[in-house]
């Protein structure tokens, strides 16, 4: 049977959290929310929930976030974040993992003590596709985007290759466009994604789905390398995914497939005939010859890479394209990556969650059930989710229904804070002192090579002890969307120099929260970066001495705690100081000053010759005759 934890922990007068203690000594798994026994263990939670009786004890798992803390106090997810905000002086999201420090702190603001048991297990899915075991691990077939210049084949090898291999088993040939498809070797299948280019390779990737396991590059014989084929190298290169380089075009009279080999290298890719590891194939999509080869080349890529998912584990996908249909209602493209998705499951995805009520192939015949790497249409979700969002597998619609609420909840609270994973120039520190970041990423786009060179030169010269800068991209031309996409992925600042942005750059950059620098003076540039620079240096900082009091009389109040009465001998005291406490030659405390009161009056600060009452944070042993040396840390420029 299923049990509720909440509604068991309020049988004995308990908070779910004090269950979980019992539950885990027991070794019964259990999501937070409740847990599968027979009526024999439940009997056995049952005696130890009531040994607990009055225990103000919870336990929860490492790294624990204030959404757990909610469930296990069972108190509203929003009166935990007040309490970080207001009291710990704490930024965090519903799932940001909390240090046992603030977690300590944050339960103890309910009255309780925390003990950090064995993480949390879901319960185990009993479905058909599990049957509570895992499958263990299986060969996948590779998940392969094609990128490159806008017209130097791309779509004609997609259609070359869709024809030669797919169209014959589409029923009345007619294609069902799924943004996905499949193509069966003797020895394989490949899975292509039909997306438009490195734009929608590079927006999924800023979401964080690592969808392709490898990337084709389309060079065409006769054009060579061009700033778009730079480009979409970049983006492959960013992703960490292996590319295998097409070269394109070759029935052409004026092709010269080896000016494209003598190209790459400059861009730091080497072919295999050159004694490098990237693999190059000359192919036709007219003529289709090569193409064979290429297919082969992408299955011995995948054979080394090793691919392998779980057919029965966990399912997992991600969504490679979404919209509204009339009639049909939200429509998804998902990419399975583990697991097993079956019609009837309930699944969230992103902010939106559902049923799935059907799906199609990639040649737009219902099926059943999809496995990894299999791209599939599926309807049945309660919105139009994104592209890259993943998609996760729960036991019942109501829970996919609370998981999704969490989410959109904390997108919004993402928004009010403008939590972007853009960057700005002032976003800098912040991620700084976040993530430890000691590079300031740029994108450089030039009216003209020669200033291309110039202000890349220069710039690459920028660069101190703690931070240096990298040039992700640079390139001739307008500031295009791409650009954005790729600065966005990258967290990079786009520096223009004598051109501007085109105008879906500039709205895409104010929705990614991407900053755009326009200059027309080379030295104005580099003076601007280099202060950029300047400003993602370590803060450094000095203590700075404020004032001195004596403290006098010890105050008992039932409701307000202990107040040191104390007199200000020196200098002034602020509210939230820092401070010492010093007994004769003895530290006795070094900490913070809590509450200030003059008279009966909160006041944020009190100066010498004024008589006050104050607190300290988390001490309350200090005596008559003590004195309080108050200070602060200030910010110096180095």
């Amino acid at each position: 049977m299923t049990v509720n934890i909440a509604e068991l922990a309020k049988e004995f007068d308990l908070v779910p959290g004090t269950v979980y203690g019992v539950l885990n000594e027991l070794g019964i798994e259990h999501d937070g929310v409740s847990f599968e026994v027979d009526d024999e263990t439940l009997e056995l939670v049952r005696e130890g929930a009531k040994e607990r009786a009055g225990s103000k004890e919870i336990e929860l798992r490492p790294n624990a976030t204030p959404r757990d803390v909610s469930l296990g106090l069972d108190v509203p997810q929003q009166e935990v974040q007040k309490r970080l905000l207001t009291k710990l002086k704490t930024m965090a999201t519903l799932t940001t993992a909390l240090k046992l420090d603030v977690l300590e702190k944050l339960v103890a603001e309910f009255g309780y003590t925390v003990k950090i048991g064995e993480p949390a297990t879901p319960k185990p899915k009993t479905d058909s596709r599990t049957n509570g075991k895992a499958g263990g691990l299986q060969a996948r077939p590779p998940v392969v985007t094609i990128m490159g210049h806008v017209d130097h084949g791309k779509t004609s090898l997609l259609d070359y290759i869709r024809k030669a291999n797919v169209a014959a088993k589409e029923a009345g040939g007619i294609t069902q466009h799924i943004g996905a498809y499949q193509v069966e070797l003797p020895e394989g299948k490949i899975t292509f994604l039909d997306t438009p280019g490195h734009a929608a390779f590079t927006a999924m990737r800023a979401r964080g789905a690592n969808v392709t396991d490898i990337a084709i590059l389309v060079v065409a014989a006769d054009d060579g390398v061009m700033p778009t084929t730079k480009e979409a190298i970049q983006h492959a290169k960013n992703a960490n995914v292996p590319m295998i380089v097409a070269v394109n075009k070759i029935d052409r009279p004026d092709a010269n497939p080896d000016r494209v080999l003598q190209q790459l290298p400059e861009f730091g890719v080497i072919p295999e005939a050159y004694g490098g590891q990237t693999i190059t194939v000359n192919v036709s999509a007219i003529t289709g010859e090569g193409v064979p080869s290429l297919l082969e080349m992408i299955l011995l890529q995948a054979e080394v890479m090793d691919l392998k998912a779980d057919p029965k584990g966990e399912v997992t996908g991600t969504v490679v394209e979404a919209k509204m249909e009339k009639g049909r209602g939200p429509v998804a493209t998902v990419l399975v990556q583990t697991g097993t998705l079956k019609v009837g499951d309930a699944i969230v995805v992103g902010s939106t969650f559902g049923r799935i009520k059907a799906m199609a192939d990639y040649l737009g015949q219902k099926i059943t059930e999809a496995g990894p790497s299999v791209p599939v249409e599926l309807l049945g979700l309660s919105d139009v989710p994104g592209a890259g969002d993943r998609v996760q597998w729960v036991k019942d619609e109501r829970a996919a229904r609370e998981i999704a609420e969490t989410r959109a909840t904390e997108i919004r609270a993402k928004t009010i804070f403008q939590a972007s994973r853009g960057m700005t120039r002032s976003g800098l520190l912040t991620k700084l002192n976040a993530e430890g970041l000691k590079q300031l990423n740029l994108i450089i786009k030039a009216d003209v090579q020669g200033s291309v060179e110039a202000v890349k030169g220069m710039l690459e010269k920028l660069k101190n002890e703690e931070v240096e800068t990298k040039i992700v991209l640079s390139g001739v031309g307008t500031i295009t969307e791409s650009d954005i996409l790729l600065a966005n992925a990258s967290d990079a600042i786009v520096v223009g120099f004598n051109v501007k942005p085109e105008g879906g750059a500039r709205k895409e950059a104010e929705k990614q929260n991407v900053e755009i620098r326009t200059y027309q003076i080379i030295y104005e540039l580099i003076e601007d970066i280099e202060s950029a620079l300047k400003g993602m240096l370590e803060p450094k900082f000095e203590e700075q001495y404020l004032g001195t009091a004596e403290i006098r009389v010890r105050f008992q109040f039932s409701r307000k705690g202990i107040i040191a009465g104390s007199y200000v001998t020196d200098g002034k005291l602020t509210r939230n100081a820092k401070c010492r406490v010093r007994r004769g030659k003895d530290l006795v405390y070094d900490g913070q000053i809590g509450t200030l009161k003059h008279l009966k009056d909160d006041v944020r600060e009190v100066t010498m010759g004024m008589e006050c009452g104050l607190t300290f944070n988390d001490w309350t042993d200090f005596q008559e005759g003590d004195i309080v040396e108050a200070y602060e840390m200030v910010q110096i420029n180095a």
